[in-house]
């Protein structure tokens, strides 16, 4: 798939973003194959330091096939401050466009810039994985170039020391910073961090609908079998769907106008919410 705005629309709509290690060039099809909305072929965490030249070259060698199916692509870079960050910048400038950049360590807008400045074009998606992160997101999501905003909630833990319960109700303020700082932006729903237990499908779903409620719209993946949790966690019931259709069709009929449907008011707020649950069945 080639970079454009079609590529970012696609992107900014996608509901799951499926990590695979740059340097296992096997999984590269089974990742494409897998049914996420788009694919992220991984320079930092999945990859040993010794390794990370070997995954620039496998992704490399494999662009052109890669880049003719029809899933947006996207990179994870090392933080753009280390020297693999920086030799990462050099590849990818030299490399066909991928649709977006994952940057971590997001934690400055002067770091954003530069990415932005080497790779004019390419959507940026900035990986909030710290305190400095979490204090900077307002400049953040406003920098050149972010399409969406993600959560690296894992690494988010360890920089801050937090120790987080099941329901991680300690990152409550972290995600919904992340779902301030997107709306002030007016940038395309957040994406929610890993569920690290791939095997866990409850697990997945409770992950997964809680990033709903936060309004965020996607989540990053780690194994092809979430795929399909989260894509059902995130789409509306058929009663939300019948409710959606409704308010909608009473908006209409009323011309815009205040009406009562199921004795409840429904003025501009709820149509709002109705069509939002209704644009939750698109896919990208």
């Amino acid at each position: 798939m080639t970079t454009g705005p079609s590529t970012h629309a696609a992107l900014a709509r996608a509901r799951t973003l499926l990590f695979v290690p740059g340097d296992r060039a096997e999984r590269f099809d089974k990742a494409l194959h897998s049914g996420a909305d788009a694919v992220v072929l991984d320079l930092e965490d999945a990859v040993a330091a010794a390794a990370k030249a070997a995954a620039r070259e496998a992704i490399g060698a494999a662009w052109p096939r890669l880049r003719s199916k029809a899933v947006p692509l996207v990179v994870r870079m090392n933080d753009a401050r280390t020297d693999a960050g920086r030799t990462d910048l050099d590849w990818l400038a030299r490399l066909a466009a991928p649709a977006a950049v994952i940057v971590p360590k997001a934690d400055a807008v002067g770091t954003l810039s530069a990415v932005a400045e080497r790779l004019p074009g390419i959507a940026i998606v900035p990986l909030i994985e710290s305190a400095a992160g979490y204090a900077a997101l307002p400049a953040i999501a406003a920098a050149h170039g972010v399409l969406r905003l993600a959560v690296g909630h894992i690494d988010f833990m360890a920089d801050t020391g937090l120790q987080c319960s099941d329901d991680e109700r300690e990152l409550v303020p972290l995600r919904f910073a992340v779902a301030m700082a997107t709306r002030l932006a007016g940038l395309a729903p957040a994406v929610d961090g890993v569920t690290a237990a791939f095997d866990n499908d409850e697990r997945l779903r409770a992950d997964t609908l809680r990033a709903l409620h936060f309004g965020f719209g996607a989540k990053l993946c780690i194994h092809p079998r979430q795929i399909a949790v989260v894509h059902r966690a995130l789409a509306p019931s058929e009663g939300e769907l019948d409710w959606a259709r409704r308010v909608v069709a009473a908006d209409a009929a009323a011309g815009g106008a205040a009406v009562q449907l199921d004795g409840r008011m429904v003025d501009a707020p709820v149509v709002l919410q109705a069509r939002r649950t209704l644009a939750r069945t698109l896919v990208p």
